[in-house]
Order: structure tokens, then C-alpha cells, then sequence
């Protein structure tokens, strides 16, 4: 089959791999419908996180169900399916908590590369939820969406705390911070503030729900977030880029008393404690438990309640992943769907 590998900083290339086969009992074997391309992929391709040799990439996915494991009681061939950027048992008392990210035999689906034509998925019952039916081709890009960063974003949200009456301020304006925009607006936020200073995203941060647009960053942005909330900041903050400066950005623009969810992928990330414990912030996030999520977003996606596919403003074949990562890195491409 044909997948997409990282060779080197820079270097991705679309080759031969061998075919994914069924090795554990409770493992299924999907026909990939779409993948695409995460922020968190550009990591490795930037030279930031280590590239130590050739490695299958991606870890976000939808598609048909061609074969399971003996131990597969509830996925079965033909079915639609949506899985989690991690494999997870989704009985262990971690995921039954909601924590699916950490259950205690997760799996990570990024080493096993979701770039492709096909992929084995560990943990089949627990991992995979299947929609009614088979999609009509427009509710793909949504249901793709929801496989990774709608549910980040989601899970960024609620760690907020975000509800209705609250400000509420998100810290990145890629499609994680684009779609927590739109589950802030579904979690009944009085105001939304969307940071970002790139107009092609403002205006989709607007049509999810965005109230205002600030474009200062650091220090001048938390600024601007308090010039907007009395001097006091958000009620809550979501942060969804993953440094130094967004984290720091995100903790001082929310008021004392209130939340940050961040789900940004942290990189040399620091926390100052003295100021930390002078904030009365309260801080949650981490991988965001998708799996949680899923069953409710995929049922808001199917009813066309909400349109998270909109984060897609490229699609390309698959043969031309070298493409799409480029796009991204040079930000002309907010996320870049890949057509097996």
C-alpha cells in the first residue's frame, strides 16, 4: 500500500509500505475514506521533535472496517468507523474516568502511520465508534475532524470550564484553536475571543462563533484580553499552540478564579510556580481523551449541527502529502485533508 513517511526534517515521502495485517485479537484492519495532516506532525517535520529514521506518519482517521480480530465483538467488517489518535481499551478505570489518553494499555496510532491507504487499529472495541450508516461524501471532512483536533478542542473547552455567561479567550488560531472556538459557542459562551492575525482564519473563527478578534500576541495580547474583560481577564482560556510564550499568554489572560485547558502539544514549556500560585489559575489539559467525545460529536455531525470539516481548506491525493505538509509549514493551508 501507499503511506506517507517522514525520512528527515523536511523530507516526507509517499512510498511503498507494507500492508497492515491483523496481529492481536483485538485489532481491526480499515480502508482509509480521508486523513489528514496535524499541526503536531510539523513538529518532527520542522526538526523540532527528533526524526531518528524513516517513520510512518499520521494519526488521524476515518474509513471502513475490512476485517477484525477474533476478540472483536462490537466493530464489524462494512461499518463507517471514527477512531482516537490513541488505541484504548475503554473499560480500564483510567478510560472509564474519561481519560482514554492515558488508559493503561493505550496505544499510540501516530507510530503505526494513519497517512495511508489502510490502517491496523489496536484495541478495536474500545478505540473505534461507527456512525449510523455509511456518510454522504460532504460529512467526511466532519467526521475526520472529530478523530482528532474537534475533540481537542472540545476537551480544551471543557477543561475551561467554559459554559454560558462566561468570556471566554482562545490562545492559537490554528484548526485546534479554530474548533475550540466552535465548541465554546456550543457550550452556550456568552463572548468568545479568537487571537489570531491571519484574516483567512478570523473569518472562519467568526463564522464559529467568535465574538471579537484581538491580534496582539505576548504581553501586548494579554493586554487587549483585560482591556476587554474589565481588567479582570477570561473566565476561560483555551491554550492550543504548545510554547512558552502561548502557555504564559493563556495564564495571564485569565482572571483569578478562572480556567485554562490547554491541549496544545507542550515544547519546553516552563511554569513560572511563584506566579503560578499568586494566579489562583486553575490549570487542566493534556491529550485530549477524544474517545469521551466522540459518540456525542459524531451524533452533532451527522444531524448537521455542526460543520468542524470547514477547518479543511485543501484537499489533496495522498500521493501529494509532500505538498500539503509544505502548505502547512508556510501557513497558506489551515489543515490539509489527504485522499487515500
Amino acid at each position: 500500500m501507499r503511506g506517507a513517511v517522514l525520512h528527515a526534517p523536511g523530507d516526507i515521502r509517499v512510498e511503498e509500505r507494507e500492508e497492515p495485517r491483523i496481529l492481536l485479537p483485538t485489532d481491526a484492519i480499515i480502508q482509509l475514506s480521508a486523513t489528514c495532516i496535524c499541526g503536531s506532525d510539523l513538529w518532527p517535520y520542522r526538526g523540532i521533535a527528533a526524526v531518528t529514521g524513516p517513520s510512518p506518519m499520521g494519526h488521524e482517521y476515518v474509513g471502513t472496517v475490512q476485517e477484525v480480530g477474533s476478540e472483536v465483538n462490537d466493530i464489524r467488517p462494512g461499518q463507517f468507523v471514527i477512531g482516537s489518535f490513541f488505541a484504548s481499551d475503554n473499560t480500564c478505570p483510567i478510560c472509564q474516568a474519561g481519560y482514554q489518553t492515558s488508559c493503561l494499555h493505550r496505544e499510540p496510532i501516530g507510530g503505526l502511520g494513519a497517512q495511508a491507504e489502510y490502517l491496523r487499529v489496536p484495541l478495536a472495541d474500545g478505540t473505534l465508534v461507527a456512525t449510523p450508516d455509511i456518510p454522504a461524501d460532504d460529512l467526511i471532512p466532519g467526521l475526520l475532524a472529530a478523530s482528532d483536533v474537534l475533540g481537542t478542542g472540545w476537551f480544551g473547552a471543557v477543561a475551561a470550564e467554559v459554559g454560558p455567561g462566561k468570556t471566554v479567550a482562545v490562545v492559537g488560531d490554528g484548526a485546534v484553536g479554530l474548533l475550540a472556538v466552535l465548541a465554546a459557542k456550543r457550550l452556550g459562551a456568552e463572548r468568545i475571543i479568537a487571537m489570531s492575525r491571519h484574516e483567512p482564519r478570523q473569518k472562519l473563527a467568526a463564522h464559529y462563533g467568535a465574538t471579537h478578534i484581538v491580534t496582539e500576541r505576548g504581553d501586548d495580547g494579554v493586554t487587549r484580553i483585560k482591556d476587554l474583560t474589565d481588567g479582570l481577564g477570561a473566565h476561560s482560556v483555551i491554550e492550543a499552540v504548545g510554547t512558552q510564550e502561548s502557555m504564559m499568554q493563556a495564564i495571564r489572560s485569565t482572571r483569578a478564579g478562572g480556567h485554562l485547558g490547554f491541549v496544545g502539544v507542550a515544547h519546553d514549556v516552563q511554569l513560572p510556580g511563584d506566579e503560578l500560585f499568586f494566579s489562583h489559575v486553575h490549570l487542566h489539559g493534556g491529550p485530549a481523551p477524544v474517545r469521551r467525545y466522540l459518540p456525542e460529536l459524531i451524533d452533532l455531525i451527522w444531524t448537521r449541527q455542526i460543520d468542524p470539516g470547514k477547518v479543511f481548506d485543501l484537499s489533496l491525493p495522498l500521493e501529494q502529502a509532500a505538498e500539503g505538509y509544505q502548505a502547512m509549514d508556510e501557513r497558506r493551508a489551515i489543515k490539509v485533508l489527504l485522499q487515500p
